[in-house]
């Protein structure tokens, strides 16, 4: 394994710093007082509109996506080091565009969609014109076992219909989100996981009631995670994505990406989260010492580089499989990055709070709000659990004798 930086991707990293540090972090500030000055939780900030012309300017655009047409053509790991340098700052990500759920839906589209598709809808979003949301999981059922999706998909002529309810449909609210990729059952009497499809839904759809918006931990996050009740929803048959069935396959090639890019923004955070604690540590000063000089804290900051580093290079290797051995050899990887990096992140986040002391819980320092949309993290994309079943099956495999391999 190679992790050295490409010419290409040095070269991208040196100007997105740049544009970090000149752009995106001096706007932090601004965005969130023209948000809290709106009154209105999901709010565009006029500031963000400014980030991405500046953005697109330099060059800074649809760098996840490998295609060289339209994105950057940069590799999984040329793109994971950036994905990184994002997660510094909530913003940064749709100043670039390129962030979730748009990214995976653009590679869905790009990957799978009609040119019909492609023009109405991947267009406007490679183009930053619109945002999209991606309907998947539902109340009524444990959505980590996808099998279990109930949203019905149902062919009535030229057209199909939806009845059903999603809830965490991230960017649902987002005053800017035109379309949804919704994943339903078309075919239940099928072989399990070619029950599945893929359609695509305009927001404004008659029959898609925004239901209310979702809150995490109390934070009402700007682009919203919503409750959608589907109501004899009725869309054209050209609206499905690929075929009928192809939805769960459709999901498998989506959640690989997006995976590394959650992981690599996770690290991103927790790096940030590292210099703060340091920065709080030296300028506190506790029973005549600054914080730095006692040993727990010493403690705390050397883990904490430590759990960086092993998180940030097991998931450069599953980025790494994926271009050299493609997603499906790198299953075990992906599947251990979603559990380490946010967990190691999440450890970071918590040790920098402590340090912060009353102000790491606090709205006046960014660690509560990231520690909060962080946690989510372990339940996104599938849970730790699910994750870690995945392993552990790959790892017991070998010991299972050929016969019990044959009845399960």
């Amino acid at each position: 394994m190679d992790f050295q930086p490409s010419e290409r991707c040095s070269e991208f990293k040196e100007r997105l710093n740049t544009f970090m540090e000149e752009h995106i972090y001096p706007a932090e500030a601004v965005y969130e007082r023209q948000l809290r000055d709106s009154g209105d939780p999901h709010h565009q900030p006029a500031i963000m509109e400014e980030l991405k012309k500046r953005a697109r300017e330099a060059g800074l655009w649809n760098m996840f996506l490998p295609d060289p047409e339209d994105g950057a053509g940069l590799s999984n790991c040329d793109y994971a080091p950036l994905a990184e340098i994002l997660g510094r700052a909530r913003i940064a990500s749709e100043a670039c565009n390129c962030s979730a759920p748009d990214t995976g839906n653009m590679e869905v589209l790009h990957q799978f969609a009609s040119p019909e598709q492609k023009e109405r809808w991947l267009r406007p979003l490679l183009d930053g014109e619109i945002r999209s949301a991606f309907a998947m999981t539902e109340p009524d059922v444990a959505s980590s076992d996808a099998t279990n999706i109930a949203m019905r998909i149902e062919r009535e002529g030229e057209d199909y219909v939806l009845n059903g309810r999603k809830w965490w449909t991230s960017n649902a609210m987002h005053p800017n989100c035109r379309i949804l990729i919704v994943m339903g059952k078309t075919q239940p009497d099928a072989p399990t996981y070619k029950q599945q499809s893929m359609i695509l839904v305009p927001l404004e759809t008659p029959g898609v009631n925004v239901m209310r918006n979702l809150s995490v931990f109390g934070y009402e996050d700007q682009e919203g995670h919503a409750e959608v009740d589907f109501s004899d929803v009725r869309v054209p048959a050209s609206s499905l994505i690929a075929g009928e069935g192809d939805g769960f396959m459709i999901a498998q090639a989506r959640l690989g990406p997006g995976r590394i890019h959650h992981c690599m923004r996770a690290i991103g955070v927790a790096e940030r989260a590292l210099e703060a604690m340091c920065r709080r540590s030296v300028a506190r000063v506790t029973f005549g010492k600054p914080l730095a000089m006692r040993g727990n804290i010493q403690d705390w900051i050397a883990e904490s580089r430590i759990e960086i580093e092993m998180a940030r290079l097991l998931t450069l290797k599953a980025a790494w499989l994926m271009d050299t051995v493609g997603n499906r050899h790198a299953r075990t990887e992906i599947a251990a990055i979603k559990v380490a990096a946010p967990n190691a992140a999440l450890r970071v986040l918590d040790r920098a709070i402590q340090v912060h002391g009353g102000g790491g819980v606090a709205g006046d320092f960014s660690l509560a709000s990231a520690y909060a949309h962080l946690r989510t993290l372990r339940l996104a994309d599938g849970p730790d659990e699910v994750h870690k079943l995945s392993i552990a099956r790959r790892e017991l495999a070998p010991c299972v004798p050929r016969e019990e391999k044959a009845l399960a």
